[in-house]
């Protein structure tokens, strides 16, 4: 759930494809399409979804400091592009571009989640 002083927002966590700071606004980008602008920064939104997930930071992950991304959305993640390819329900991927510690940080991160799991595909 989302609150701000004049709206309230319900959203099953697998729904989002990701959040996007913009000064004091956060913009929510839905798999389905839908966008919706907030007016709270990104950090008060980062409280209110680590306060209401029982599991905080399993599937939604920051990334820098402009970005909160769904991790189960994520395709591709290029480094030297400094890109990161979400896919949407559509089938419509979303290109974000993030600064290349962050993005290492995340790749490093998954990376971590499959060890032992899985083999990286050559």
């Amino acid at each position: 759930m989302i609150k701000t002083r004049d709206e309230m927002l319900r959203i099953k966590v697998e729904h989002i494809l990701y959040f996007e700071a913009d000064r004091n606004y956060t913009k929510l980008l839905l798999s389905q399409g839908i966008q919706f602008t907030f007016a709270v920064n990104i950090g008060k939104v980062e409280e209110m979804l680590v306060s209401q997930l029982t599991e905080p930071n399993t599937i939604l992950i920051r990334v820098g400091k402009s970005h909160i991304v769904n991790k189960d959305h994520i395709l591709q993640i290029n480094l030297p592009k400094q890109k990161l390819l979400l896919l949407a329900d559509e089938g419509k991927p979303r290109e974000l571009i993030i600064p290349k510690e962050p993005l290492r940080a995340l790749k490093d991160s998954l990376e971590a989640e499959v060890q032992g799991g899985g083999k990286d595909i050559d």
